[in-house]
């Protein structure tokens, strides 16, 4: 048979080998497998593309309508009502328990005619003094412009420390029998890690202008003149508290040596003790008391959008806290 054509017996043309058209068989099975891979990955982007840009699309439409419907709510004309205010976890900037968030839903709910009297609910272990200083001046303040307008406080779980110092200010203080209230006290927490430095055989090099800056570094010891001057500044503010809680409980308070010892009790112990009036709840108070079964909530929500812009500073400023960090520049903190 003649070499210029095909062998019957063999498929392949003249000058071409087996093995290398399988391996060109193969890599086009590769490729094409890879080439619909990222198809496949190419249309999943998209679908998830899609789907986070329609969730994103509910929830501004959601807050949208949330927005709507509390100013529809706050423009419907209120009759006589319980006003209701809820301070809920620790008292501190950014929480619902800070200052800015508590002292105008106060004024808001004393400024409003229809409103018969306030009810302060307090489930807080305690938190800043000063934020916890200028909400119980602000409730004394407005107890005195609005004389016929009552202000009770209505304890949940917890009622202590910064939570009770807010509390001290009411005309009347109901809680739970199982209720802890108490905690009259201040502290100043920190760890120190000299002994363990020693031990390991780090040296602390901290620079300072000013002989007490490095006041209370954990890497440093703490000499007796600070850590007298840190005892003396806390019973200051210890003495402001107790000061707080005799004006605002005035006879009702039965004073024992551990009333302002830190310790804490029972809500049925507090009524015991005089730090509390009686048992009760948000809606027995405004039956009983206040004669107003409505109970309207003055508290000051987070929006969605405060929630958003909440998170992005967050991101912002760990990142900006980080890049201080890193710089290591002397700082006047």
């Amino acid at each position: 048979m003649s070499n210029d054509g095909y062998n019957a017996n063999n498929d392949l043309p003249p000058g071409r080998d087996g093995r290398n058209e399988r391996s060109g068989a193969w890599e086009r099975d590769v490729l094409e497998k890879l080439a619909f891979a990222t198809l496949r990955e190419q249309r999943a982007r998209r679908r998830w593309n899609i789907f986070f840009r329609l969730v994103t699309l509910v929830l501004v439409v959601y807050g949208l309508w949330m927005a709507f419907q509390y100013n529809v709510a706050e423009s419907e004309p209120v009759g006589p009502h319980t006003a209701l205010i809820q301070i809920d976890g620790t008292i501190e900037s950014g929480t619902s328990g800070a200052a800015d968030s508590v002292i105008p839903a106060l004024n808001r709910a004393f400024a409003d005619d229809n409103s018969v009297g306030v009810v302060l609910r307090i489930n807080s272990p305690g938190g800043s003094p000063v934020q916890a200083g200028m909400i119980n001046d602000e409730i004394v303040r407005l107890r005195k412009a609005y004389p016929k307008k009552p202000l009770f406080v209505v304890v949940d779980e917890i009622c202590a420390s910064g939570g009770y110092y807010i509390a001290a200010a009411a005309d009347k203080i109901f809680v739970n029998k199982a209720s802890i209230v108490g905690s009259i006290g201040v502290l100043m927490e920190g760890f120190g890690f000299t002994g363990l430095m020693d031990k390991l055989g780090v040296e602390r090099r901290l620079m300072t202008a000013g002989e007490n800056k490095g006041f209370l570094d954990p890497f440093s010891p703490q000499s007796g003149k600070q850590k007298a001057f840190a005892q003396d500044m806390l019973n200051e503010v210890h003495q402001q508290f107790i000061d707080v809680v005799r004006q605002g409980r005035g006879s009702r308070l039965k004073e024992t040596p551990e009333t302002f010892s830190g310790l804490f009790w029972s809500g049925s112990r507090a009524v015991q003790m005089g730090l509390a009036d009686g048992f009760g709840t948000v809606d027995t108070v405004a039956r009983d008391e206040l004669k107003a079964d409505d109970v309207v909530d003055y508290t000051q929500h987070e929006g969605l959008s405060e929630k958003l812009l909440k998170k992005f500073g967050g991101a912002v400023g760990t990142a900006a806290m980080a890049s201080f960090w890193n710089s290591a520049r002397p700082s006047m903190r």
